[in-house]
């Protein structure tokens, strides 16, 4: 499963040897630390032991991330970068709710989302954990925040904060529904039919959101 966000180049230009490396060292930890987390749940390992895992001195490992905690962070960074990435893909003129429901149909492939699904499941009692899936999430609402502003705030002549807070705050809420709705539903399941439900879960809490909460939940293609 792949989850660590790689190091881009410019625009335009592929990315460099140097990059390429760093992308798969990157990978490597994150890799290493979800097997651990799966093998030995939360808080039962340390840096040293993601190094050992990945192949890499602790020195390295720390050139990376931080924490075990942040490279664990770094999985779901992934999905929701990648998400971003399509939302910022979309036409500026679109509403942004309709940008955010393409953009989630763009990750076409269930697999793009096992490793946070896969995050999600081994998580879930552990409050140990809770404040890295946290962080994750605030780190995509500003992200949401900042493309909300940029698409909106000319057009509002930049005084509604508090729709453009509100609408990134909305997305966000309804993403982590999808995920507990999800996990309700199929628990640490993660076969492709179970990873095909959490990602239509996820297009259609932001086809409620788009609606107003006015579709009955008769109407969700996932109930």
């Amino acid at each position: 499963m792949t989850a660590a966000t790689p190091t881009t180049a410019e625009p335009g230009a592929p990315p460099s040897r140097r990059e390429l490396n760093k992308a798969a060292t990157r990978q490597a930890i994150t890799d290493a630390a979800l097997g651990l987390l799966r093998a030995n749940g939360p808080g039962n390992f340390t840096a040293e032991d993601i190094a050992e895992a990945a192949g890499i001195s602790r020195r390295t490992f720390f050139n990376y991330f931080s924490s075990t905690d942040a490279a664990l962070a770094a999985i779901t960074h992934a999905f929701l970068d990648n998400a971003i990435q399509q939302l910022r893909l979309r036409p500026a003129d679109e509403p942004v709710l309709d940008s955010a429901q393409a953009a989630l149909m763009a990750l076409a492939d269930p697999e793009a989302i096992a490793p946070l699904a896969e995050l999600f499941t081994l998580t879930q009692q552990s409050p140990l954990m809770s404040h890295t899936e946290l962080e994750a999430w605030d780190h995509c609402r500003a992200q949401v925040f900042a493309i909300t502003r940029e698409r909106v705030g000319g057009r509002r002549g930049g005084q509604d904060d508090l729709y453009i807070h509100a609408l990134a705050g909305s997305v966000i809420s309804c993403g982590k529904a999808a995920l507990e709705v999800w996990f309700s539903r199929r628990g640490p399941d993660l076969s492709p039919a179970s990873l095909a439900e959490l990602r239509q879960l996820l297009i259609d809490a932001m086809a409620l959101l788009g609606a107003g909460f006015n579709a009955s939940p008769s109407d969700s293609r996932s109930s």
